[in-house]
């Protein structure tokens, strides 16, 4: 009697709790490396990784390549590492311990654990022989001169320290504006750096106390990016607009002009090597840009409709396509010697690589293209190591969260599976299936679909929207901490027995730049949620899924997107979480101050505000849970806190949970935990149980 009550029990359960075989925090136990760099000198990288919170720098050197941890952080304490990177002799390496870089304000200091004294963002050095590990300044963004001179941003002036000396940091110079690019010279005894003055920007070169700032080609215009030459003799850098335009039409497009300058360094005479096409696709990038050799510069451009890499000659003004062919190219890295390029890539050798990342090669005294790695795994931030051929780049796959691997010639070593937790379920994680469908006015929308087999015969469904927007989700863990973070979510939502897809919508990169900019997108039309409401539609006239049981779940702009899919579509979308989304888009166009002002000013401000969620509250009677952290940089939580007023005033249903202290980013693993349980709970909540 007692078995044939058990046995009962167990088949009333529902389906999806009856299934799990993992939880969301084992799931949420992935590995995450970052700020992976390589030194100038020798065969050694450093990296960054992050093990539930607790952030260390580990060193591998050849020829065995056996990591080491450097640094003895052991609390998830919510402070990040950045500006990881060695001297140019290899043997010091410093960083930044504090701030959030992922967003706006970065160098202010991140307190997730809410302590009674705020946390610094310090630089922070050690030196490689002795292992000593020592704080040098409150400080941001440093960066080394030869060989152990280093500079850094404090307060929008340059300072500069020498990790040999005892010596207090001091103020290099001073110089009016703000600024926000430098590099030192191949020798180390000039340093190139762009002020910001406003209305423009322009380029100098610090030589010594002695010797005033020599200004390069100065003009009423935006330059950025110095780039010295080999030989230190030519700069180049990038130029664009300055100044403030007439006040053409808001709703249409617009060429964004931008030109490659180099400059004489000795006496600041400069001249235009390269104009950009005038067409949107020949748009201001913000690109890769580097001095490879005497005669040649590389760039990124989007000019032939996607993200690729050029070579421009100095002296003939030629400039020649890298990498031809229907994907996109990102995460560049130039050799120390200046004769390769590497760099991360979605193609391959079949067509589901457009939803993956693999490592390509070009060498540039051929310009020959190689294709480095292929398969099933995501491949990402790739370095070179010493000048033998040897790269180190992340390494992941559907199952298998991202690590190190060593690439030499053809034979490749993953470092550091040993710190994999042995309750971290990547034995029972489900291979996300590429699928595509249409939205309404024609455009092909790709996206993951996770599912695992058996479980019910009609499983619910959730769509999952990322952020950004200029972000791909991938057939396998991202090569972005937040978006393996909600790789892991999506996992959990799939062992819970629902049918996740997730969207890759228009605003999004990797399918060319039409698709990454759309005409009447966000504030001016949000044409990108029809690709989310067309995901929904696919997702619900699947076989497999019930179609009223619909929810959806997105972060920052996904949540943006997930707040518009409940107001304006509440019978499709039946539940959602909004994640520190973005509401309230009435405020895109301020009010001008002047006479002149754009003949479609008021027809952008209503367009603006028939894109935002705010608009459609009326018609949004779906359950919501609202999650926001109050020190967000990238989404202020007024957003939030000004839609929850709303929905009081109209006395509409609502959950929320407020994270004091943290940021967009979830710096501490144990409020990301959190946060990803209650959407998960939410969810089964409202469609499960």
């Amino acid at each position: 009697m007692k078995r044939t009550l058990s046995l009962l029990f167990i088949l009333l359960l529902p389906i999806g709790l009856f299934a799990q075989s993992f939880t969301m925090e084992q799931v949420a136990k992935f590995s995450f490396p970052s700020e992976l760099t390589s030194s100038q000198t020798g065969e050694k990288i450093a990296w960054v990784m992050n093990e539930q919170g607790k952030r260390n720098i580990y060193l591998a050197e050849a020829p065995d390549f056996q990591p080491k941890k450097l640094t003895p952080f052991i609390k998830d304490d919510g402070q990040e590492i950045s500006s990881l990177q060695f001297s140019p002799d290899g043997n010091w390496l410093v960083f930044v311990r504090g701030g959030d870089h992922g967003g706006g304000n970065a160098s202010s200091t991140v307190n997730a654990e809410n302590l009674l004294e705020l946390p610094k963002v310090e630089i922070w050095k050690m030196n490689l022989s002795t292992r000593l590990l020592l704080p040098v300044i409150e400080a941001d963004y440093p960066q080394f001169g030869f060989p152990a001179r280093l500079i850094f941003l404090k307060g929008g002036q340059i300072w500069e320290t020498d990790l040999n000396s005892t010596e207090k940091p001091k103020q290099l110079f001073e110089v009016k504006g703000s600024v926000n690019g430098m590099q030192f010279s191949p020798d180390g005894k000039q340093l190139a750096f762009t002020v910001n003055r406003g209305s423009h920007s322009i380029m100098g070169i610090y030589q010594d106390t002695n010797t005033p700032i020599r200004w390069i080609e100065p003009s009423f215009h935006r330059d950025a990016n110095p780039q010295w030459s080999p030989d230190g003799r030519s700069i180049a850098f990038i130029r664009t607009l300055g100044g403030k335009g007439a006040a053409f039409p808001l709703l249409e497009p617009r060429h964004n002009p931008w030109e490659i300058w180099v400059a004489d360094a000795a006496s600041g005479k400069g001249k235009k090597l390269w104009k950009a096409p005038e067409t949107l696709r020949g748009s201001y990038p913000n690109p890769f840009f580097a001095f490879a050799t005497n005669d040649k510069i590389v760039y990124q451009s989007y000019e032939d409709g996607w993200q690729h890499l050029y070579s421009l000659s100095v002296s003939d003004q030629k400039s020649t396509l890298l990498t031809p062919g229907d994907f996109m190219v990102e995460q560049i890295k130039l050799s120390a010697d200046g004769q390769s390029l590497i760099f991360s890539a979605n193609t391959g050798e079949t067509p589901e690589d457009l939803d993956r990342r693999h490592i390509g090669s070009v060498d540039l005294a051929s310009n020959k293209l190689t294709w480095e790695t292929s398969g099933t795994g995501i491949e990402a931030y790739p370095v070179w190591i010493g000048n033998s051929g040897k790269m180190a780049f992340f390494s992941a796959t559907p199952q298998r969260s991202h690590l190190i691997a060593i690439k030499d010639g053809t034979t490749s070593k993953l470092l550091q599976e040993d710190i994999i937790p042995a309750d971290f379920p990547q034995n029972s994680l489900v291979t996300p299936k590429q699928v595509s469908f249409k939205a309404p006015d024609g455009t092909t929308v790709y996206g993951q679909l996770f599912e695992k087999e058996g479980g019910a015969s009609k499983k619910p469904g959730v769509i999952f929207a990322h952020g950004g927007p200029q972000r791909q989700m991938l057939l396998g863990w991202s090569y972005m901490d937040y978006y393996s973070n909600t790789y892991a979510i999506n996992q959990y939502l799939a062992e819970l027995g629902f049918v996740v897809l997730s969207v890759n919508y228009r605003l999004g990169i990797g399918y060319g730049y039409e698709f990454h900019r759309p005409a009447n997108g966000y504030y001016q039309g949000a044409v990108e949620y029809q690709d989310i409401k067309a995901g929904g539609e696919y997702l619900a006239n699947l076989a497999q899924v019930d179609g009223e049981k619909i929810g959806i779940y997105g972060g920052s702009y996904g949540g943006f997107l997930t707040a518009l899919a409940l107001a304006r579509d509440s019978d499709l979308f039946k539940v959602g979480v909004d994640i520190h989304g973005v509401h309230d888009l009435d405020g895109r166009y301020d009010l001008p101050e002047t006479y002149e002002v754009a003949p479609d000013y008021e027809k952008a401000k209503k367009v603006a505000w028939d894109s935002s969620p705010i608009s459609d509250l009326a018609t949004w009677t779906s359950p919501v849970l609202f999650i926001h952290s109050d020190d967000d940089r990238n989404v202020n939580v007024s957003q939030t806190a000004d839609l929850i007023r709303r929905f009081e005033e109209l006395k509409k249903p609502y959950e929320s949970i407020l994270i004091p202290g943290d940021t967009h980013h979830w710096m501490k693993w144990e409020n990301m935990v959190r946060v990803d349980q209650a959407t998960a709970d939410f969810l089964k909540k409202h469609l499960m149980n």
